[in-house]
């Protein structure tokens, strides 16, 4: 399979216009499924980085227990709180999920942000994954979810999938030591049925023909919450692409490369203000402006 640099030309044209006669409503509804107690931020993140994308609609899907506190740290996003228990989703949200998704008309899904490491949340996001049939980003504690459902039988309810696992968790996934980078991100795609996205030095991206490396991004992006931003990209800029040219398995491969350098490139130029090692995740999506503005040159 053949690798390629990811380089603005391919990307310019993939940037989601804005025609001026446009509403909210064509921009996409998202809905991020995300947090639990102690890990609310990664939702609050992840939510923030759709909206900034361009999403025009989106909902954080979270339990109940920890709404007031999504609610409170971002107003330009809605909430719905779901059956939880010690702070944590449990299996019974995700049939309050999926009616929720499907009476708010919901495009695409995040899914796995910050819903932490207990049974109940892991149950819960497996019962999702199978039951509501929509596109979806999945992340995080969602891949590990799905690592131990089984990946290479797991029957998703629809795509297409975005899959964006650190190397931990796609060793997780594929169930043992990855051999390189490049055959491993392959083979989470092949049996996705997605887009997989590798993070680490050099994102890999992979929708089953062929491999872009990312050339952007470094050492300051090696911080908490930096992957909660890059899924939210993923999301926002996927809806978008998808409600235009429609959810194909090309507009989930293209909305993630745009994610995956534009995030890398908001890494750098926050670096060169704050250096590499004074960057917050929080911080990424102030340079997001000038990292599009760049690439539309």
């Amino acid at each position: 399979m053949k690798t390629s640099i990811l380089s603005p030309r391919f990307l310019k044209p993939l940037l989601p216009a804005r025609p001026k006669d446009s509403h909210k409503g064509d921009y996409g509804r998202v809905l991020v499924v995300a947090g639990s107690r102690g890990l609310a931020g990664a939702a609050i993140l992840a939510a923030r980085a759709a909206l900034k994308a361009g999403a025009g609609l989106v909902t954080v899907a979270c339990p109940e227990s920890e709404r007031k506190i999504i609610a409170a740290a971002l107003p330009e996003a809605m909430t719905f709180g779901a059956d939880s228990s010690g702070g944590s989703f449990t299996p019974k949200a995700a049939t309050q999920v999926a009616a929720f998704a499907r009476r708010k008309k919901i495009d695409a899904m995040l899914i796995g942000p910050g819903l932490g490491p207990k049974p109940g949340a892991r149950a819960f996001a497996v019962k999702l994954l199978k039951t509501l049939a929509v596109p979806a980003v999945i992340d995080a504690d969602a891949l590990n979810a799905l690592s131990g459902a089984g990946l290479r039988s797991f029957k998703f309810a629809s795509g297409p999938l975005i899959l964006t696992p650190h190397p931990g968790e796609a060793e997780r996934l594929l169930g043992g030591k990855m051999k390189d980078r490049r055959s491993a991100v392959g083979e989470l795609a092949a049996l996705s049925g997605g887009t997989a996205v590798l993070k680490g030095a050099g994102t890999l991206i992979c929708g089953g023909k062929s491999v872009l490396k990312n050339p952007t991004g470094g050492p300051a992006l090696a911080k908490g919450g930096s992957g909660d931003v890059l899924a939210g990209l993923c999301a926002g800029f996927f809806v978008q692409a998808g409600l235009m040219r429609g959810f194909t398995a090309a507009a989930a491969f293209e909305s993630a490369a745009l994610a995956v350098y534009l995030h890398g490139l908001c890494g750098d130029l926050a670096a060169e203000k704050y250096t590499e090692r004074c960057v917050l995740a929080g911080e990424l999506l102030d340079f997001l402006p000038a990292a599009i503005r760049r690439l539309a040159k």
